[in-house]
């Protein structure tokens, strides 16, 4: 469906208002499914996407300003959400061993025994782009970095 029809809306300022529109608009559409599929595991976006940080990096520990540069959403307050992770056993919290002050975070295997679950079930989600070619898709990533300024 366009998103003059889903957002019952017949005309729009300008073209780019029509894209920005589209974009939200989309990206909530995108969001609301990826939730949906997690919340049967008790995890949400952030917490999976905190996960997959961690695990891409295993066994070695990140800092909490590490994993919030490489982060999907830098929004979510990051101490609650990393203590989230903690008091479900997805994760832990060790000593920094170049400085004892500071504190970095690991998946547990409890956290890598979830994504073994729920990736596979996250990845069905991409299943919305199956409506584009490989070029389209390609085109698409690098027309959204264009847009970031990248």
């Amino acid at each position: 469906m366009k998103i003059k029809e889903e957002i019952k809306q017949l005309e729009f300022n300008n073209v780019f208002l029509k894209a920005f529109i589209n974009v939200l608009f989309t990206g909530n559409y995108l969001r609301n499914k990826q939730n949906s599929t997690l919340k049967p595991y008790g995890i949400t976006m952030q917490q999976f996407n905190v996960l997959k940080i961690l695990n891409g990096k295993h066994p070695e520990s990140l800092k909490a300003g590490e994993i919030k540069s490489v982060m999907i959403d830098k929004s979510p307050d990051l101490t609650r959400l990393i203590n989230r992770l903690i008091k479900n056993g997805w994760a832990k919290r060790n000593r920094s061993k170049s400085s004892g002050r500071e504190v970095e975070i690991t998946i547990t295997k409890k956290g890598i025994d979830l994504l073994k679950i729920v990736y596979p079930m996250a990845l069905k989600d991409v299943e919305s782009f199956k409506n584009l070619t490989d070029q389209e898709a390609e085109r698409l990533s690098v027309l959204l970095d264009k847009v970031r300024g990248a």
